[in-house]
């Protein structure tokens, strides 16, 4: 998921974007509550962890706002307010869910999954191109039957592809929207891990599924007949 996390706290910024980011998230930070407006009408975003207590707009404010303009992605409140009034506010500006600090990244991690699948129960939980499957609910792929192994980045590369089958994906693209990076031409991220992904889809002697487009990008399609 392509996560906004809005915190003005550099050390729990840091914590949940490592923390996140080992998951396979890409993430955006901001700890200014206008800033996070602006971002979340930006840009596609899954879910946004939104503090209560920001500078200027508060996350009350902020998640009010984002839902009266129409945008509906989870939104999870964190605070250290925790009374019951506190956690009825929270609910009534917006959010989805409320969770009081200091917390354990277990439950963050698991409140966080928990909005994945409600979000994933109005949309397409199982992914398929040819004999290529993946549930992105209980986050398994197998290919022909067998499941592989694929670590949290590799998981988010191989959706993204399926999310996009056919389509031509540039290098900039995967590492804004995968890893959350901006374009650096020096950079072999994408293709060392393309290069892993595929060896994994390929064991058995399987055929390619991720074809390099020469000068463009990489594509999810069939490779063309010699």
């Amino acid at each position: 998921m392509r996560i906004l996390v809005v915190e003005d706290d550099a050390s729990v910024v840091r914590f949940l974007r490592q923390a996140l980011t080992e998951e396979g998230h890409a993430v955006d930070t901001t700890g200014d509550g206008a800033e996070a407006g602006t971002l979340a009408h930006s840009n596609p975003y899954d879910l946004i962890l939104l503090d209560v207590q920001l500078p200027g707009r508060d996350g009350l404010q902020v998640a009010a706002e984002v839902r009266r303009s129409g945008l509906t992605c989870p939104i999870l409140m964190l605070t250290s307010r925790d009374s019951t009034q506190d956690v009825v506010r929270g609910l009534n500006a917006g959010a989805d869910d409320y969770l009081t600090k200091p917390f354990a990244l277990e439950v963050l991690l698991a409140r966080v999954n928990a909005l994945t699948r409600r979000q994933l129960g109005t949309a397409t939980s199982i992914l398929r191109f040819q004999d290529l499957e993946m549930d992105r609910l209980q986050r398994r792929v197998k290919r022909a039957g067998r499941t592989l192994d694929l670590a949290p980045r590799e998981f988010r590369l191989l959706e993204f592809f399926l999310l996009n089958s056919e389509r031509v994906i540039t290098r900039t693209t995967l590492l804004e929207r995968v890893w959350d990076m901006s374009f650096d031409p020096e950079t072999n991220v994408v293709d060392a891990h393309i290069s892993n992904l595929r060896k994994k889809l390929e064991e058995g002697g399987r055929t390619r599924l991720i074809q390099t487009v020469r000068g463009a990008g990489y594509a999810l399609r069939p490779a063309e007949p010699d």
